[in-house]
């Protein structure tokens, strides 16, 4: 067992390295990517335009959720006027950027390690190296540039929908006071706060694009290869994911 432990260790160290040569590997290729356009407005596309309606969605029912679980915790200390300022502060600080970046792993970030995936599997990268083209420039950085402008702007589509979705639930069903929803949430909701969303946003944006992308380019070139390339995706986004959301939690406050 000891053995095990120790092997599963020295790989998870090893993968680790790699992922960080890797993303050297893809700094260094970022000022030709960059002069692809098209192409990166075209994975902005895919992974952002076409993920808008499962984060719509969930932010809609999530801020539904936070309505009725803040109103009813509100109400026993006779401060639901207060309930505006809650819900955002949940959403934007906190729910907001971690959930769109899960789901965006789940809809995107999977989508990003299959495709990469199936080139290896079908030797469509070694094809675009043997034209003299990088495939890192041309196939990984606008990926990973795509997820990295995606899920900042998803997070903030998902807390302005889930703000709507806390103020249907308070104001139209529960019966709080309009004005002082807003009121409330202006005075308490500072600008820190707002930074503090769009930072983990953009942190979250490289990790996932940074994990689909390698998890897809060092697949194993099979069919078995390429879904568990998906599953890891998922899987090692959501860890990563929740241990720097902790991380830069401690360190602002």
């Amino acid at each position: 067992m000891i053995a095990n432990l120790s092997a599963s260790f020295v790989q998870s160290v090893s993968k680790m390295g790699a992922a960080a040569q890797f993303m050297l590997h893809i700094l260094r290729v970022l000022p030709g990517a960059l002069r692809r356009g098209p192409l990166i407005t075209h994975q902005i596309y895919n992974a952002g335009v076409l993920s808008l309606v499962i984060i719509m969605t969930s932010g809609f029912f999530v801020g539904m959720v936070i309505g009725l679980q803040a109103y009813d915790s509100l109400s026993r200390l006779r401060q639901e006027d207060i309930l505006g300022a809650g819900a955002a502060l949940t959403l934007i600080k906190e729910l907001g950027p971690v959930v769109t970046v899960l789901l965006f792993a789940g809809r995107a970030g999977t989508a990003l390690a299959s495709e990469i995936g199936l080139m290896r599997a079908t030797d469509q990268l070694s094809a675009i190296e043997m034209m003299a083209v990088d495939p890192m420039e041309y196939i990984v950085a606008p990926r990973f540039l795509g997820a990295i402008v995606a899920v900042p702007l998803l997070t903030a589509i998902f807390d302005a929908v889930g703000i709507l979705g806390a103020y249907v639930i308070g104001v139209e069903l529960m019966g709080v006071d309009a004005g002082a929803f807003w009121s409330q949430m202006q005075e308490y909701v500072d600008p820190e706060d707002i930074g503090e969303g769009v930072l983990k946003s953009a942190v979250f944006g490289v990790t996932v694009g940074l994990v689909a992308v390698f998890e897809g380019y060092t697949s194993e070139p099979t069919a078995e290869g390429v879904g568990m390339a998906a599953t890891r995706t998922v899987v090692t986004t959501a860890v990563a994911v929740l241990f720097l959301d902790y991380i830069i939690t401690a360190l602002l406050l």
